[in-house]
């Protein structure tokens, strides 16, 4: 079918080209592939550091083991031998990940042995959120073509389909997850969270404890619950950073100041609660919506020079 012709003699796209011009707009393999080494790094760091955690914890009372996600195939738990090794071996698949080798084959290895082991974790007491976006990007990126560039063993074509849609299914990713949060303090509070007593209450609440169980409170957090009417203005921004979290969909200049501004609110988080959110707070959540490959590039290009090789 043919594009239809507007009154001035321009070609009108249907939607859904538009919308597919859009989805696939093209992006260089090395941003993408910077955004692997990036977040396989962390999920790297985030497994390696926590091993002794992992087998200390698997070896609570079976009583204390609740089957969680994947994990509810195991009617009882496993030995905490077994879980170390596990959590070994998904090192040493994340560390192949970051460094692109047989990047087909071994990455969507590694990402599922991180599913599996962080979700094991949560089997063993609180569930923690903290890690579910870390895991769902390393996800995406395992069984999309992410080390078609910077990696040691790399496909010499581009995708057929470019990389531009891999980026974007990220971002969509990170956008759902603050919709998400949006919608569930909507749906316990109602429109009455808006009028901050709600959060001021919770941050109260929060720092007390803390403090009880003689833990750091909140640089920020007396001073500010002394001034109850700021938390309005927390709460309404809240509100619209999270549910406003899709324009980040748009890109360019728009979405990285909706980056900044979500990054701005995990500071607040930390100085009011003190409660840390790693990946967002490293900047990590949203590489998918910088160049993060300019690092990158700058380096390799450092390093052909030094060697007196030419551009490629």
């Amino acid at each position: 079918m043919s594009d239809r012709v507007d009154s001035t003699g321009r070609s009108e796209a249907p939607t859904h080209s538009r919308i597919s011009a859009w989805w696939f707009a093209s992006a260089p393999a090395e941003r993408l592939a910077a955004v692997r080494i990036l977040v396989g790094t962390f999920a790297f760091c985030w497994v390696t550091f926590r091993l002794y955690e992992f087998w200390s914890v698997a070896k609570l009372p079976a009583q204390h083991f609740r089957p969680t996600g994947v994990v509810r195939i195991l009617d009882a738990p496993l030995s905490p031998d077994l879980v170390l090794a596990i959590g070994i071996v998904t090192s040493v698949l994340l560390a192949a990940f970051v460094l692109g080798i047989l990047h087909r084959y071994l990455a969507p290895l590694a990402a599922l042995c991180l599913l599996w082991t962080i979700t094991y974790r949560n089997c063993w007491g609180m569930i923690f959120h903290t890690e579910n976006l870390l895991v769902l990007h390393v996800l995406v990126l395992a069984f999309t073509p992410s080390a078609d560039a910077l990696a040691i063993t790399r496909r010499r074509d581009e995708a057929p389909t470019g990389y531009g849609w891999v980026l974007k299914l990220l971002v969509a990713i990170t956008v759902v997850t603050y919709v998400l949060a949006g919608i569930a303090k909507l749906r316990i509070a109602g429109m009455a969270w808006l009028d901050g007593e709600q959060l001021r209450n919770q941050i109260a609440v929060d720092n007390l404890r803390k403090a009880l169980l003689g833990d750091s409170i909140a640089p920020l957090a007396t001073p500010f619950l002394d001034h109850p009417s700021g938390f309005t203005v927390f709460s309404v921004m809240t509100i619209i950073l999270e549910i406003g979290a899709v324009v980040a969909l748009v890109g360019g200049r728009v979405g990285r100041w909706w980056a900044f501004t979500a990054w701005s609110f995990h500071v607040g988080v930390v100085a009011l609660m003190n409660i840390w959110f790693p990946y967002p707070l490293l900047g990590l959540a949203y590489l998918p919506l910088l160049r993060a490959e300019r690092p990158f590039v700058w380096v390799r290009r450092r390093w052909r020079k030094l060697r007196g090789m030419p551009e490629s």
